[in-house]
């Protein structure tokens, strides 16, 4: 009877707490409102986001998680949303080489220390810095808060002839659907896309966004690279409208104090090299 008595108190303490919970989801389902549309009938891409899990006009600064992409622990996702996902990278075994010794040395080599561009796939899921889409029938610009980066997408048509490698590629678009399917290539080597993931010239992306309702849209990447991978794999994000929220000038060479001090640290590699167990 004791034992009964104990757990009436322990389910009647909790219920609220998934009530609030149910209830908190049926309002987040409540206020999903239909995918805007441009004028030729295609989805609007046009608006602010946020790599994020949550839904609202809010920014989300939760921490991160112990898990890439993911909230921190107990930050529930809003109902239906998709956390991110990135397949295992499929290294050929000198570019596994490559990336435990880049990590073993702690990334003191990035690339993005000095203030270089990063590819798509790197830099879409960074929640510190928002992201916009600016949409018409023909074009497609995002515009990158993080690195104050730019990219114009032609809707429609082709690669150009004359096109030159460079740290975000070329990139084309067209319809599938009601996702929109963005082509890159012609990289510049050398640019890293996480993980000890150093990518060659030989880079490809195929990009699919799609904007499932007014607020959330899915982003997902097939990276290839046969020079470094063994075969292609896929990452996905999901990106979340912030209404009200604008792009701010973000300087990265303005008082970057990384490049001196990691010239410090590699004058003794022993004193930061890491050796995996």
């Amino acid at each position: 009877m004791k034992h009964a008595v104990l757990l009436a108190v322990v389910i009647a303490s909790i219920a609220p707490g998934f009530r609030s919970v149910s209830l908190q989801a049926d309002r987040q389902r409540a206020a999903v409102q239909p995918t805007p549309r441009l004028s030729d009938g295609k989805p609007d891409l046009t608006g602010v986001y946020q790599a994020s899990n949550r839904r609202g006009r809010e920014w989300d600064a939760q921490v991160p998680g112990d898990v890439p992409g993911q909230p921190a622990q107990g930050v529930q996702p809003s109902a239906g949303v998709n956390v991110a996902q990135r397949e295992a990278i499929p290294f050929r075994p000198e570019a596994l080489k490559r990336a435990q010794d880049i990590l073993n040395r702690r990334s003191v080599d990035d690339p993005a220390a000095h203030c270089l561009p990063q590819a798509s796939p790197r830099m879409t899921p960074v929640s510190l810095f928002p992201i916009e889409f600016v949409h018409t029938p023909k074009k497609l610009v995002i515009l990158y808060e993080y690195f104050w980066s730019f990219r114009t997408i032609p809707i429609g048509g082709t690669h150009p002839e004359d096109s030159e490698p460079s740290f975000l590629g070329d990139s084309v678009a067209r319809w599938d659907g009601d996702t929109l399917v963005v082509d890159v290539t012609d990289f510049k080597a050398g640019g890293w896309l996480g993980n000890g993931f150093v990518h060659s010239d030989a880079l490809h992306l195929v990009e699919r966004y799609r904007r499932v309702d007014r607020d959330q849209l899915n982003y997902e990447v097939l990276i290839d690279d046969p020079k470094v991978l063994t075969k292609p794999f896929t990452q996905r994000n999901t990106l979340m409208l912030r209404e009200g929220t604008r792009l701010r000038e973000y300087s990265c060479l303005e008082n970057n104090l990384d490049p001196k001090l990691y010239d410090r640290l590699l004058v003794d590699p022993s004193t930061f090299l890491r050796t995996p167990k």
